[in-house]
C-alpha cells in the first residue's frame, strides 16, 4: 500500500516522504520499542504514538521505511531530521492506534499474524 493511501485512509498527512512511490505491505504498531526490535520484520510500516527520537532510532535499526504517529502528534523538527537523514518517512494520523490499526486493516495493510512463543 502506498504512503498516498495509508495517509488518505487514516485522515492524515505525510510529513517526510524520501521517495514518491514508496510501498508497504505490513504494519506493526507498538509504543514499546523493544517490541518492535524483537518482533517487527523489514519494510513494515511502524505505528506509534511515541513521539521522540528513539521511534526514528528504532524504525533505522528495524529497517522500516516508515512511521505512522497516531492521535496528531506531530513530530518535531529534531525528529524530521533524523528521519531524512535515514531516509524514513513521516505520516501522521488524528485517531488512535486501535483506530488507526483498525482502518489499515479493514482496507488490507496486513499486519505480523500470531506471535508463536
Amino acid at each position: 500500500m502506498k504512503l498516498k493511501e495509508i495517509a488518505a485512509i487514516v485522515e492524515g498527512h505525510i510529513v517526510y516522504n524520501p521517495t514518491f512511490d514508496l510501498e508497504v505491505e505490513e504494519a506493526f504498531a507498538s509504543d514499546l520499542m523493544s517490541d518492535v526490535l524483537a518482533l517487527a520484520n523489514p519494510d513494515m510500516l511502524l505505528i506509534t504514538g511515541l513521539i521522540n527520537m528513539q521511534a526514528i532510532r528504532t524504525a533505522e535499526m528495524a529497517d522500516m521505511p516508515a512511521i505512522l504517529f497516531v492521535r496528531g502528534k506531530l513530530p518535531t523538527e529534531e525528529m524530521i531530521a533524523l528521519a531524512r537523514e535515514a531516509n524514513i518517512a513521516i505520516l501522521v494520523s488524528p485517531y488512535t492506534m486501535y483506530e488507526t490499526c483498525g482502518l489499515l486493516y479493514g482496507a488490507g495493510l496486513r499486519g505480523k499474524g500470531k506471535i508463536v512463543n
